[in-house]
């Protein structure tokens, strides 16, 4: 026998004494080894003592022949004991598998409870020596968990009546110091019946005498409740309830607790003969110094449910006293938070309201932003006017929504994900203003003339997401149908007109205060209005940052979403638009951070367009002038008015002949000057007629 490298001992040297020994037979030898030649004879190099007792203590159960430490300990012999390492409480063996097996009657559960436990410690999975606990008579049962190092006040419970530990060391050339494990095992018809725990809704937690888990299924709910419910408890339990939201990238949720039940009675209101206690801040109630970290303490009358988690983790403990009742019933709402300020709809779902009665500017953001929001989902904002003479203005200083084509910002080519913004009106008509997506920022936005309010609405579809958007929005006085300028541009007789931003060609800017201008144009029947911008100049790119400092829009058609533009310079077919009735309006507004720019000069002319109308050819008895590449008829008295009437790329009202015809004026004008005021008009008129 190598009795130097055999697997129960090691090699000692210096001054450090070796731990106790207990032999895993009946016997034990040391061997002493020194190169000295000689040595004087009253050097102490070391001494020990040593004691036979009987081995009574290891024979924990009935043992299983040709192993080494397996035992199986019946309920029907010994309802209770201790089980030991095979040399405890000396340093165990290495390379040493021993197996504790608990068999009890139907009815029964077993309860172990570790008293001592210092075992190698190889790491936080235990990769080495390690203690296993099976809930089954084998190692094909569910583990209950596998325990290494120093542990303290380890007490597991089997789920039925069977139970399986085993403890295993490794084959190694290090050497350990560690002693195994003392514990105390107990066979019990008395323990909690499990069957309070609701199999649909709970599920127990495996090792613990009557903990349970609650996990969300989305939007669920879950009933719970305190042990032998409806019947009175046992006293001197302590039960855990650990409820768990969604939390991932796509949910967050939020718990509702709800009491239908409660009957713990008290002899007192500090809850000194049971209690149930609620965590409601995410607490880590398997750590024990958080228990006194409670949220709210309930026993006897004091409860006053609903109580809401402050994230996805909500936790009780339920400790019953030596006064029985019937305990109580519970149920758990996972709701989902958005993390949106506003008020939530009653009826659930992302739906937020905010009322100027209640609020008079505030901030709104897509859920959970500047995380990301969640896929698939459909959220609204619904901004409340409290009478006929405010309106709301909306802001948004960041916006992230996903969109395939990184070219597509705006209207109807939005696709995958959108914002979109509705005027609401009185009877629940809702008018788009505007769908927007991708990183181009939405214009400021103000609710219009007798509305109720404005409502923004998020859509995601399944696929990816993005930040959102986060916004402010603010309730103010409404002052008049143009709001801060603008005007009804038509004027009985009047073919066409000229209007601009205000201060123009001076800039606007945030000294100006908040501007909202509204024009409305409206021409004869059967005439269309051509709205033609001569210069433009407002803050912003629409294909890239948006228009979240100004923007003007331009409604076509009123019953129809408007065109939103800004930049430096437009676009072609931004330059230029045709109503697609005789009504048209266009506005303009500012946000509270406007940095400032030039502004715009634009001409709208009344026009009819031949094909619309019977393909004639403006010859109306003269009263029309034909535009050359447009082809559209505008009224005679506005060729060689100064202002280009005939739209984009065609000058013809005021072409070269409209020099002649000044130049010609002007001649005669100087006339006027040097010759009597007679002679002077009658040559005018033969200048003019010929």
């Amino acid at each position: 026998m190598d009795l130097i490298h055999s697997p129960f001992g090691g090699r000692y040297c210096g001054q450090i004494p070796p731990r106790r020994r207990v032999s895993l037979y009946r016997t034990a030898v040391l061997a002493f080894f020194t190169d000295k030649n000689s040595s004087i004879v009253d050097d102490l190099l070391f001494q020990g003592t040593y004691l036979f007792f009987k081995d009574d203590q290891f024979q924990v159960g009935t043992h299983v022949p040709r192993t080494t430490c397996n035992f199986t300990i019946d309920g029907l012999v010994k309802r209770q004991g201790d089980i030991v390492t095979p040399t405890y409480p000396g340093v165990y063996p290495k390379d040493l598998t021993c197996a504790y097996k608990f068999i009890g009657k139907k009815g029964q559960r077993i309860r172990l409870e570790f008293r001592d436990f210092d075992t190698f410690y190889g790491g936080p999975h235990c990769p080495l020596d390690a203690v296993d606990v099976y809930d089954g008579l084998d190692a094909k049962a569910p583990l209950i968990g596998r325990y290494c190092g120093q542990q303290r006040n380890v007490v597991i419970y089997s789920t039925e009546h069977h139970l399986l530990v085993t403890f295993t060391t490794l084959k190694r050339t290090a050497d350990s110091q560690n002693r195994g494990f003392l514990a105390k095992f107990e066979f019990s018809e008395n323990f909690v019946k499990l069957d309070f725990i609701s199999r649909e809704d709970s599920k127990h937690d495996r090792g613990s005498e009557c903990d349970q888990t609650i996990l969300s299924r989305k939007g669920s709910s879950a009933v719970v409740y305190s042990p032998n419910y409806p019947f009175p408890y046992i006293p001197g339990i302590v039960c855990k309830y650990n409820v768990y939201g969604l939390q991932d990238e796509q949910h967050f949720e939020r718990i509702r607790l709800d009491f239908e039940k409660f009957d713990i009675p008290s002899a007192d209101s500090t809850c000194s003969d049971g209690f149930l206690r609620i965590y409601l801040k995410g607490q880590d109630i398997s750590v024990t110094y958080l228990y006194e970290k409670h949220d709210h303490e309930l026993c006897s009358n004091n409860v006053s449910s609903p109580y809401w988690s402050d994230g996805q983790r909500l936790s009780m403990i339920f400790s019953s006293g030596q006064t029985q009742g019937s305990g109580f019933k519970a149920r758990f709402l996972f709701a989902t938070e958005y993390l949106i300020p506003g008020t939530p709809s009653p009826l659930g779902g992302c739906n937020f309201t905010y009322m100027s009665s209640s609020k008079k500017r505030g901030e709104f953001n897509s859920p959970r932003h500047p995380a990301r929001y969640p896929s698939n989902l459909t959220c609204t904002y619904n901004f409340v006017l409290a009478g006929p003479h405010e309106n709301v203005r909306l802001y948004f200083d960041q916006f992230k929504v996903r969109a395939n084509d990184t070219t597509v910002f705006y209207g109807s080519y939005c696709q995958e994900d959108w914002v979109e913004i509705y005027n609401v009106f009185y009877g629940g008509k809702e008018v788009l203003l505007g769908r927007y997506c991708g990183d181009s920022f939405p214009g400021p936005v103000e609710s219009d003339p007798g509305t109720i309010g404005l409502k923004v609405v998020l859509h995601t579809d399944e696929e990816g997401v993005f930040n959102g958007f986060k916004g402010r929005y603010t309730f103010d006085e409404n002052i008049s149908i143009n709001r801060d300028c603008g005007s009804n541009l038509s004027v009985p007789g009047a073919a066409s007109g000229v209007f601009t931003s205000p201060k123009y060609p001076e800039k606007y800017d945030r000294s100006s205060g908040l501007l909202s201008c509204s024009w409305q144009i409206h021409s004869a029947k059967d005439h269309r209005i051509l709205l033609h911008f001569e210069s433009f100049s407002i803050e912003g790119e629409m294909e890239t940052r948006g228009c979240a400092m100004a923007a003007v829009r331009v409604w076509k058609r009123l019953d129809e979403p408007p065109v939103e533009i800004c930049g430096e310079k437009l676009k072609e077919e931004h330059e230029t638009f045709m109503s697609e009735g005789n009504a048209m309006k266009i506005t303009f507004t500012t946000a509270d951070k406007v940095a400032g720019g030039k502004g715009f000069r634009a001409i709208w002319t009344e026009v009819k367009i031949p094909a619309l109308v019977g393909g004639y050819d403006c010859d109306e008895g003269g009263l029309y002038f034909r535009c050359a590449n447009s082809t559209f008829c505008i009224a005679k008295q506005l060729e060689c008015d100064g202002n280009p009437n005939c739209g984009l790329n065609d000058n013809s009202d005021e072409g070269t002949h409209c020099m002649f015809i000044s130049f010609r004026l002007i001649s005669v004008s100087y006339c006027v000057y040097i010759r009597t005021v007679v002679y002077c008009i009658s040559i005018f008129n033969l200048f003019y007629q010929n």
